[in-house]
């Protein structure tokens, strides 16, 4: 795909009129030709949907297991307080989380601004609303027809806006769009008042755990052991994908046991079969007399077999339901890795890694460990006995 188009900042000339820098190609140049690629989102976003509805909903709730539902696939949720999918516990009363998937969100968000960018033959101005746009101003979120993006330009001369024509936004694919408008984030002060007045911040500080504005930094004594946000962030990255690893190790383990387990239940599934054609076969041979004992040695191996079914039942849901739960915080954390702006790690990550650090701690169950279920002894002895 084509690079950036950095366009120019003005500058004054001596008239205190704005000249504009010769660098880049200029809005009067011809566009390039838009090539052909296909609908990517269509494909390979299907992620930041709910995994319920499979539906782009503004209301998406990052559960502990790390699945993703809307509000209105959990309100109709039964029973309440579980994940419709791995059943774990929803730790809120009313089985709604607390804790927003942001990543989630703003990728639809983002992904809308493509589709509208690459889906619409002319595209209005932001600001005029008349003029066609010929420019996406990613530091602004604007679409700019050429005057607009002049007095743009003259409005923020001491700044440096990356813009980029529309034409050649269309030819690019939805991941570089995504990739590129996460590069532009910024991450506001947490201190109160400075988010509402936009304060950027460039500080982290590791003994509030808070992004902090300079002002703050310098000013409040409190603070201490600073580092950049694109440091914090990179750490944060890193203990995720640490952590991810681990579990990856862990989850190759637990597919193993549950290997297992569904062997041992194919075993027992077959024991039983053997021995309800064994008996079938025997009582064939005895006279109408012996219909009785034949029900009877029925219901003896149905009981003896019931208990060890029940047993790997639930550890089979269990493991199962363990094993969503990874694939959940794996996927979660590649995306993280792919898409999340500074905000969102720096919102998400505390949540995420308490979750993949649960996991963590979950032991494996051994399948050799379990209780061996009767081996028919006492159906056997009374077969002989016939």
């Amino acid at each position: 795909p084509p690079a950036h188009t950095k366009f120019p900042t003005s500058h004054p000339d001596g008239n205190g009129t704005a000249a504009p820098l010769d660098t880049g190609p200029q809005l009067g140049t011809p566009p390039c030709s838009p090539l052909s690629h296909p609908p990517a989102e269509e494909d390979d976003f299907q992620f930041i949907r709910c995994e319920g509805c499979r539906k782009e909903s503004p209301n998406l709730k990052l559960l502990t297991c790390l699945h993703t539902f809307c509000l209105d696939c959990l309100s109709e949720n039964k029973p309440i307080g579980q994940c419709p999918i791995c059943r774990t516990a929803i730790l809120e009363a009313n089985g709604i989380p607390d804790m927003d998937n942001l990543l989630f969100t703003n990728l639809q968000a983002r992904l809308s601004i493509y589709k509208k960018i690459s889906d619409s033959g002319g595209l209005s101005c932001s600001r005029c609303q008349r003029e066609t746009a010929v420019v996406w101003c990613s530091e602004c979120e604007e679409l700019l027809c050429a005057k607009c993006f002049d007095d743009h330009q003259w409005f923020f001369k001491k700044r440096s806006h990356e813009a980029k024509r529309v034409e050649e936004l269309r030819a690019d694919s939805a991941h570089r769009f995504l990739e590129d408008t996460r590069k532009n984030s910024n991450l506001f002060c947490s201190s109160p008042g400075h988010a509402n007045q936009g304060h950027i911040s460039s500080i982290y500080c590791k003994t509030c755990k808070r992004a902090l504005c300079c002002s703050c930094a310098l000013l409040d004594s409190h603070h201490a052991v600073f580092c950049d946000i694109p440091s914090e962030t990179q750490r944060r990255q890193e203990e995720l994908s640490t952590i991810r690893r681990r579990l990856q190790q862990k989850r190759r383990g637990l597919e193993a046991t549950y290997t297992g387990l569904q062997a041992e239940a194919a075993r027992l599934e077959r024991g039983q079969l053997e021995m309800r054609e064994l008996i079938h076969q025997r009582v064939e041979q005895l006279v109408g007399l012996l219909r009785r004992e034949e029900e009877e040695l029925l219901g003896l191996v149905e009981a003896g077999q019931e208990q060890g079914r029940r047993e790997l039942s639930r550890e089979l849901e269990r493991v199962e339901g363990v094993l969503r739960r990874m694939e959940a915080g794996e996927r979660l954390v590649e995306k993280m890795n792919l898409y999340a702006t500074d905000q969102e790690v720096m919102d998400m990550q505390p949540f995420i890694k308490d979750s993949l650090e649960e996991l963590q701690q979950l032991q494996l169950p051994a399948a050799g460990d379990r209780t061996q279920p009767g081996d028919l002894a006492e159906c056997r002895a009374r077969l002989r006995a016939l």
